[in-house]
Protein backbone atom coordinates (compact mmCIF):
# COMPACT_ATOMS: atom_id res chain seq x y z
CA UNK A 1 0.00 0.00 0.00
CA UNK A 2 2.80 2.47 0.89
CA UNK A 3 5.89 1.53 -1.12
CA UNK A 4 8.26 4.17 0.26
CA UNK A 5 8.49 7.49 2.09
CA UNK A 6 10.79 10.28 0.96
CA UNK A 7 11.18 13.24 3.28
CA UNK A 8 12.89 14.98 6.18
CA UNK A 9 13.96 12.96 9.21
CA UNK A 10 12.45 15.00 12.05
CA UNK A 11 13.37 12.40 14.72
CA UNK A 12 15.84 9.50 14.74
CA UNK A 13 16.39 6.71 17.27
CA UNK A 14 17.88 3.23 16.88
CA UNK A 15 14.40 1.69 16.69
CA UNK A 16 12.17 4.29 15.01
CA UNK A 17 12.16 7.49 13.00
CA UNK A 18 9.66 10.20 12.17
CA UNK A 19 9.68 11.20 8.50
CA UNK A 20 8.05 14.48 7.54
CA UNK A 21 6.63 14.10 4.03
CA UNK A 22 5.21 17.46 2.95
CA UNK A 23 3.91 18.26 6.42
CA UNK A 24 2.66 14.78 7.35
CA UNK A 25 4.77 12.98 9.97
CA UNK A 26 5.03 9.20 9.65
CA UNK A 27 6.31 7.03 12.50
CA UNK A 28 8.41 4.27 10.98
CA UNK A 29 9.88 1.31 12.87
CA UNK A 30 13.44 0.53 11.77
CA UNK A 31 16.23 -1.94 12.47
CA UNK A 32 19.73 -1.08 13.68
CA UNK A 33 20.90 -1.86 10.15
CA UNK A 34 18.77 0.96 8.72
CA UNK A 35 19.63 3.27 11.64
CA UNK A 36 23.32 2.89 10.90
CA UNK A 37 22.74 3.85 7.26
CA UNK A 38 20.75 7.06 7.94
CA UNK A 39 23.07 8.56 10.57
CA UNK A 40 24.40 11.51 8.57
CA UNK A 41 21.19 12.18 6.65
CA UNK A 42 18.63 14.92 7.19
CA UNK A 43 16.44 13.72 4.32
CA UNK A 44 16.08 10.17 3.13
CA UNK A 45 13.95 7.69 1.26
CA UNK A 46 12.89 4.60 3.19
CA UNK A 47 11.27 1.63 1.52
CA UNK A 48 8.32 0.54 3.65
CA UNK A 49 6.12 -2.35 4.63
CA UNK A 50 2.73 -1.67 6.25
CA UNK A 51 1.97 -4.33 8.86
CA UNK A 52 -1.74 -4.48 9.66
CA UNK A 53 -3.10 -6.16 12.79
CA UNK A 54 -6.48 -5.82 14.54
CA UNK A 55 -5.14 -3.28 17.00
CA UNK A 56 -2.42 -1.48 15.02
CA UNK A 57 -1.15 -0.39 11.63
CA UNK A 58 2.64 -0.26 11.84
CA UNK A 59 5.03 1.02 9.18
CA UNK A 60 8.43 -0.68 8.96
CA UNK A 61 11.16 1.14 7.06
CA UNK A 62 14.24 -0.13 5.25
CA UNK A 63 17.20 1.71 3.78
CA UNK A 64 17.42 -0.63 0.80
CA UNK A 65 15.62 -3.41 -1.04
CA UNK A 66 17.96 -6.13 0.29
CA UNK A 67 16.82 -5.50 3.86
CA UNK A 68 13.13 -5.20 2.93
CA UNK A 69 13.36 -8.41 0.90
CA UNK A 70 14.92 -10.27 3.84
CA UNK A 71 12.27 -8.85 6.21
CA UNK A 72 9.46 -10.08 3.93
CA UNK A 73 11.07 -13.52 3.66
CA UNK A 74 11.43 -13.73 7.45
CA UNK A 75 7.83 -12.72 8.26
CA UNK A 76 6.70 -15.39 5.79
CA UNK A 77 8.18 -18.05 8.08
CA UNK A 78 5.68 -19.61 10.47
CA UNK A 79 6.23 -18.26 14.00
CA UNK A 80 8.19 -15.14 12.99
CA UNK A 81 6.34 -11.86 13.31
CA UNK A 82 7.35 -8.38 12.25
CA UNK A 83 9.05 -7.54 15.57
CA UNK A 84 11.07 -10.76 15.53
CA UNK A 85 12.13 -10.08 11.94
CA UNK A 86 13.20 -6.56 12.95
CA UNK A 87 15.13 -8.01 15.91
CA UNK A 88 16.91 -10.40 13.53
CA UNK A 89 17.82 -7.52 11.20
CA UNK A 90 19.02 -5.50 14.20
CA UNK A 91 21.28 -8.36 15.35
CA UNK A 92 22.68 -9.39 11.96
CA UNK A 93 23.12 -7.72 8.58
CA UNK A 94 20.77 -9.05 5.85
CA UNK A 95 23.72 -10.73 4.08
CA UNK A 96 24.75 -12.43 7.35
CA UNK A 97 21.23 -13.87 7.77
CA UNK A 98 21.32 -14.94 4.13
CA UNK A 99 24.71 -16.60 4.63
CA UNK A 100 23.55 -18.35 7.82
CA UNK A 101 20.54 -19.77 5.97
CA UNK A 102 22.55 -20.80 2.91
CA UNK A 103 25.19 -22.53 5.05
CA UNK A 104 22.55 -23.98 7.43
CA UNK A 105 24.29 -22.26 10.35
CA UNK A 106 21.67 -22.73 13.08
CA UNK A 107 24.04 -21.47 15.80
CA UNK A 108 24.36 -18.06 14.13
CA UNK A 109 20.57 -17.69 13.99
CA UNK A 110 20.20 -18.95 17.56
CA UNK A 111 22.55 -16.16 18.72
CA UNK A 112 19.68 -13.73 18.04
CA UNK A 113 17.43 -12.99 21.03
CA UNK A 114 14.12 -14.82 20.70
CA UNK A 115 15.35 -17.37 18.16
CA UNK A 116 15.59 -20.88 19.53
CA UNK A 117 16.75 -24.11 17.90
CA UNK A 118 13.33 -24.98 16.44
CA UNK A 119 12.81 -21.53 14.96
CA UNK A 120 16.35 -21.47 13.51
CA UNK A 121 15.72 -24.86 11.84
CA UNK A 122 12.36 -23.66 10.49
CA UNK A 123 13.92 -20.47 9.04
CA UNK A 124 16.60 -22.51 7.28
CA UNK A 125 14.15 -25.12 6.02
CA UNK A 126 11.61 -22.60 4.69
CA UNK A 127 14.04 -20.02 3.24
CA UNK A 128 17.05 -21.98 1.97
CA UNK A 129 15.67 -22.12 -1.59
CA UNK A 130 14.50 -18.47 -1.61
CA UNK A 131 17.62 -16.56 -0.57
CA UNK A 132 19.88 -16.76 -3.61
CA UNK A 133 19.54 -13.13 -4.80
CA UNK A 134 19.88 -10.14 -2.51
CA UNK A 135 23.02 -8.78 -0.86
CA UNK A 136 23.89 -5.54 0.87
CA UNK A 137 26.69 -3.86 2.84
CA UNK A 138 26.60 -2.38 6.35
CA UNK A 139 28.12 0.84 7.64
CA UNK A 140 29.38 2.21 10.94
CA UNK A 141 26.98 3.87 13.33
CA UNK A 142 27.59 7.14 15.14
CA UNK A 143 26.27 8.56 18.39
CA UNK A 144 23.16 10.71 18.66
CA UNK A 145 23.94 14.12 20.14
CA UNK A 146 22.67 14.95 23.66
CA UNK A 147 22.43 11.29 24.70
CA UNK A 148 24.98 8.93 26.09
CA UNK A 149 25.74 5.70 24.29
CA UNK A 150 24.30 3.83 27.28
CA UNK A 151 20.96 5.70 27.11
CA UNK A 152 20.68 5.23 23.35
CA UNK A 153 21.37 1.51 23.67
CA UNK A 154 18.86 1.16 26.50
CA UNK A 155 16.16 3.01 24.53
CA UNK A 156 16.79 0.80 21.50
CA UNK A 157 16.56 -2.44 23.50
CA UNK A 158 13.39 -1.32 25.30
CA UNK A 159 11.82 -0.34 21.97
CA UNK A 160 12.69 -3.80 20.62
CA UNK A 161 10.57 -5.26 23.43
CA UNK A 162 13.17 -6.13 26.06
CA UNK A 163 12.32 -5.39 29.71
CA UNK A 164 14.12 -2.24 30.93
CA UNK A 165 15.85 -3.93 33.90
CA UNK A 166 17.00 -6.87 31.72
CA UNK A 167 18.30 -4.46 29.06
CA UNK A 168 20.17 -2.38 31.69
CA UNK A 169 21.85 -5.49 33.09
CA UNK A 170 22.91 -6.66 29.61
CA UNK A 171 24.33 -3.21 28.71
CA UNK A 172 26.16 -2.89 32.04
CA UNK A 173 27.68 -6.35 31.58
CA UNK A 174 29.03 -5.39 28.12
CA UNK A 175 30.36 -2.03 29.35
CA UNK A 176 32.02 -3.68 32.36
CA UNK A 177 33.85 -6.05 30.02
CA UNK A 178 34.65 -3.30 27.47
CA UNK A 179 34.68 0.08 29.26
CA UNK A 180 36.11 1.92 26.23
CA UNK A 181 33.38 0.73 23.81
CA UNK A 182 32.01 3.81 21.99
CA UNK A 183 30.19 2.16 19.05
CA UNK A 184 26.42 2.23 19.70
CA UNK A 185 25.62 -0.50 17.17
CA UNK A 186 28.27 -2.80 18.66
CA UNK A 187 26.99 -2.15 22.20
CA UNK A 188 23.42 -2.98 21.23
CA UNK A 189 24.42 -6.14 19.33
CA UNK A 190 26.67 -7.37 22.16
CA UNK A 191 23.91 -6.65 24.69
CA UNK A 192 21.42 -8.61 22.57
CA UNK A 193 23.80 -11.56 22.42
CA UNK A 194 24.18 -11.45 26.21
CA UNK A 195 20.44 -11.80 26.82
Amino acid sequence: MIAYLNGKLSYKSPALVYIDVQGVGYEVQISLNTYSRIQGLENCKLLTYLHIKEDAHTLYGFFDEAERHMFLLLIGVSGIGANTARMMLSSLQPEDIQRAIAMENEKMLESIKGIGAKTAKRVILELKDKISKHKDAGHQISLTPNNTIQEDALNALVTLGIARNVAEQAINKVLKAEPLLQDLEALIKKSLKGL
